[in-house]
């Protein structure tokens, strides 16, 4: 084509790329708080209830007890969140008993090494227990810096659970 209708057809065409590009851009933000999902964040308390929908009226499902717990927000409500936790379980949570500070969790029953620098070679320099909690510091180039009861170390990315950026409960199920 060439002329008018060329330059319509060229329009609409660049037209509909920036459409669809802005409405995916849009979609990435188009969460009631304006942060990205999946996302990370702990507990606040040591006893949040964990609900089968988005609401006090919606059944209680369990209660956790771990304040700092590390939960990953998968989908959320302007007042609830929906989280997944380090069991695999979903549940909704209110946003009030949630915290965006970051911890994470050696979920394997096995201390794992907190080494003094980013490499496997690296001299340990204090151990975090099986399923134990620890302060996030900063991840680099698949390590993340911790630190836990005065101790801090470095430990593989891929040991602890509350650092990686895809959704970690993929099933529909509400319930442990």
């Amino acid at each position: 084509m060439s002329g008018r209708n060329g330059r319509i057809a060229l329009a609409a065409a660049l037209f509909s790329v920036l459409t669809f590009s802005d409405l995916a851009q849009a979609a990435e933000r188009a969460t009631p708080s304006g942060l990205p999902v999946p996302r990370w964040v702990t507990l606040k308390f040591d006893r949040v209830n964990a609900r089968s929908g988005p609401g006090d009226d919606h059944q209680l499902l369990w209660v956790y007890r771990t304040r700092s717990l590390p939960v990953q927000v998968v989908a959320e409500t302007s007042e609830w969140r929906r989280v997944c936790d380090p069991d695999g379980g979903l549940a909704w949570v209110h946003k009030r008993t949630t915290d965006g500070r970051r911890s994470l969790m050696n979920v394997r029953p096995q201390p794992v090494a907190l080494r003094r620098k980013p490499k496997p070679e690296a001299k340990v320099g204090a151990w975090l227990s099986g399923r134990a909690l620890a302060s996030l510091v900063r991840c680099d180039k698949g390590w993340c810096r911790v630190k836990v009861e005065g101790a801090s170390g470095w430990v593989r990315e891929a040991e602890l659970w509350g650092t990686a950026p895809q959704a970690q409960c993929r099933s529909k199920r509400l319930s442990r």
